[in-house]
C-alpha cells in the first residue's frame, strides 16, 4: 500500500479500509448462502423474507456494488428469476443505484489517495483520463457497454467534480438495458424457456468477450 503524505490521509484510508473489510466479511457470508448452484435455493432464501423479500434483494444488490465479489448481472438474473423481468430489473437497478451512491460518496469523502490505493493500477491507468476528462456522456457509455469494470469506474467517477446525483442518474440509465436483458433471461429460466435463456445470455457473453478483447478500440470510440 502506498504511504500517504499526512497522518490525516492515513487515518482516513485505514478507517475506510476497515469499513470495506467489514462489508466484505458480511457480504461473503450473505452471498455464500444466497448464491448456491441451485436457482431454487436462491428463490427460497430471498422469499423467506416474506413481504421484505424485495428489500432484501435490493440490499444485496447494493452490497454487491460496494463489495463487488460478483458481477451485478448475476444478481440481476436472480432478480428476474424471482420477480419477473420488470420488477427484477427495477429492484436490481434500485440496489445498484444505492450501492453506487455509497461508492461515489465514499470516494468523494476520502479523496484521490484512497481511490489510488484501492484500485488496481492497470484499471486506474486505463480509465483515469477517460473518466476525468470526458464528462457524463462518456460515463454513460462506459456503464452501458458490457465487459467494462463499472464498479471500479464508480470510484473514479466519485472524485470528479460531477455532482453525485448526476453520476447516479448516469449509472442508472447506463446499466438499465443490460440489467433488463439479464433479468428477462432470469424470468425465462423461471418459465423453463431455456433456449431463450441461452440465446440472450450467449449474445451478452459474446458481446462482453468482444468488448474486453477490443477494449482499447472501444474506449477510443467512446471518447
Amino acid at each position: 500500500m502506498r504511504l500517504f503524505t499526512t497522518q490525516r490521509d492515513r487515518t482516513r484510508a485505514l478507517a475506510a479500509l476497515a469499513l470495506l473489510a467489514t462489508l466484505l466479511f458480511a457480504g461473503s457470508a450473505l452471498f455464500s448462502q444466497l448464491l448456491p448452484s441451485d436457482p431454487q435455493a436462491v428463490r427460497t432464501w430471498v422469499l423467506s423474507f416474506g413481504p421484505f423479500a424485495p428489500l432484501a434483494f435490493v440490499a444485496l444488490q447494493a452490497l454487491q456494488v460496494v463489495v463487488a465479489p460478483i458481477p451485478g448481472q448475476v444478481l440481476a438474473f436472480a432478480g428476474g428469476y424471482l420477480f419477473g423481468s420488470v420488477w427484477g430489473t427495477v429492484f436490481s437497478v434500485a440496489g445498484a443505484a444505492v450501492g453506487s451512491v455509497v461508492v461515489f460518496a465514499l470516494a468523494r469523502r476520502l479523496g484521490r489517495p484512497f481511490v489510488e490505493d484501492v484500485l488496481d493500477p492497470d484499471v486506474l491507468s486505463e480509465f483515469d483520463s477517460l473518466v476525468a476528462g470526458d464528462g457524463v456522456v462518456v460515463l454513460f457509455l462506459v456503464f452501458l457497454v458490457p465487459g467494462l469494470p463499472d464498479d471500479a469506474i464508480c470510484l473514479l467517477a466519485g472524485v470528479t467534480r460531477v455532482p453525485i446525483w448526476q453520476l447516479t442518474v448516469v449509472a442508472i440509465l447506463g446499466r438499465l438495458p443490460g440489467y433488463f436483458l439479464v433479468a428477462y433471461a432470469g424470468a425465462q429460466a423461471a418459465a423453463d424457456q431455456f433456449v431463450t435463456v441461452g440465446v440472450v445470455l450467449g449474445a451478452l457473453a459474446l458481446l462482453s468477450v468482444v468488448v474486453y478483447w477490443r477494449r482499447d478500440a472501444v474506449l477510443e470510440a467512446v471518447r
